[in-house]
């Protein structure tokens, strides 16, 4: 039987951080309602302290969402978590997601403290976070570089304390997969308590290895992973929700499943970028534009014979209406043929080779030809 590995978007809290992409309530509603429709298991609708507005949007999705766990995001201080446990009273599925930094870079340079103090003052978040909602989720940010020996101890102290989830970010991007894989394993392996809590992954993507950690992380033990619509976040972004999602569902072998419907992934990532005002990269794995388009002479003839030579996935099934034949000059006659068949003209071998030499010209010329333009070649 699969394993479930819980979903946690932060598309409207770490997404939201990106410049210029700032999200009224009403369209925090709607990103909500989206992400349910999807199949998230919990949504971080915000961080309540930061500003009135933010209060506002983590408190009317509480009010809106209705299978989904909504989840305000504190500091390890008591304003943040009062703020957060105000904000979320009217949520059926509650979560106060609160933590500090686990590094010696943030310990000593961040918060002036000690080792000892961050202990003190994560397993004292935990339980003032503990007594107003049941589901507390710890993190320990840039956990990626902390002293894998204090990390434990860090991890051990807030699970006793009463967390349910504990959350080890790559706060800067930093780990290569198998080291990642490593210091998951080191803690299952040194922490006494750990199976009491759900390990959650949230990686960064400064090098690009945000999706690659994630998914390294979960083959050590992590059963939680906190992604984005389009990877979208601080700096370089986050792990892809899309990009995990269909990861795990292609590769069956792997034995994990999630509650997502892909269906939605398309209409889900256009909602997104429509109303964040940013743009998906065309080559953007599983929803970007060019995800599904076939343009090389030679992977346009092995799609048109059988799809999967060149696909992995069906377009349909992540939401995209289908695959793309791009006209090109690198397109062979194989592609011509086909976008020829389809506008309902037919040509022998001898008439589509001429064709195809003053297709080539025209394609030198246009650089991508569209419909009106094979009308025209054709006269």
């Amino acid at each position: 039987m699969s394993q479930r590995i819980q979903i946690f978007d932060t598309t409207l809290r770490d997404g939201e951080q990106v410049p210029g992409c700032q999200l009224n309530t009403e369209e925090k509603l709607q990103v909500a309602e989206q992400l349910e429709l999807l199949g998230v298991d919990i949504i971080e609708a915000g961080f309540p302290i930061s500003s009135p507005g933010d209060f506002r949007s983590v408190e009317e999705i509480a009010k809106l969402v209705k299978n989904a766990t909504v989840c305000g995001l504190t500091r390890a201080k008591k304003e943040d978590i009062d703020a957060a446990a105000a904000a979320l009273k009217h949520a059926k599925r509650p979560r106060i997601h609160t933590g500090i930094g686990s590094s010696d870079v943030h310990i000593q340079y961040k918060f002036n403290s000690t080792r000892e103090k961050i202990i003190e003052q994560g397993v004292w978040a935990v339980k003032y976070a503990k007594s107003f909602v049941e589901d507390v989720e710890f993190f320990a940010e840039d956990a990626g570089r902390a002293d894998l020996a204090f990390l434990a101890q860090l991890t051990e102290a807030v699970i006793a304390a009463g967390a349910t989830v504990v959350n080890l970010p790559d706060t800067t991007g930093y780990l290569l997969p198998n080291q990642m894989h490593e210091r998951i394993s080191y803690l299952f392996e040194n922490v006494s308590n750990i199976h009491q809590a759900t390990i959650s992954m949230h990686n960064h993507n400064d090098l690009g290895l945000a999706t690659a950690n994630t998914i390294a992380g979960i083959q050590a033990g992590a059963r939680q992973v906190e992604v984005t619509i389009n990877g979208i976040g601080e700096r370089a972004g986050n792990t892809s929700l899309e990009e995990i999602a269909m990861i795990l569902n292609v590769h069956k072998g792997l034995d994990f499943e999630t509650g997502i419907n892909p269906k939605f992934l398309y209409p889900t990532s256009l909602m997104v970028s429509n109303l964040m005002g940013m743009p998906v990269q065309a080559n953007k794995a599983v929803v970007g534009a060019n995800a599904f388009a076939h343009s090389s002479g030679i992977h346009q003839d092995g799609f048109l014979k059988h799809a999967q030579n060149y696909e992995i996935m069906n377009p349909e099934d992540v939401g995209v209406p289908s695959s793309a034949i791009v006209l090109t000059s690198r397109s062979g006659r194989a592609a011509l043929r086909h976008r020829l068949q389809l506008l309902g003209f037919e040509f022998e071998k001898p008439e589509l080779d001429k064709l195809y030499t003053r297709f080539l010209l025209m394609a030198d010329e246009r650089k991508q030809l569209n419909d009106e333009d094979l009308k025209e070649l054709v006269g």
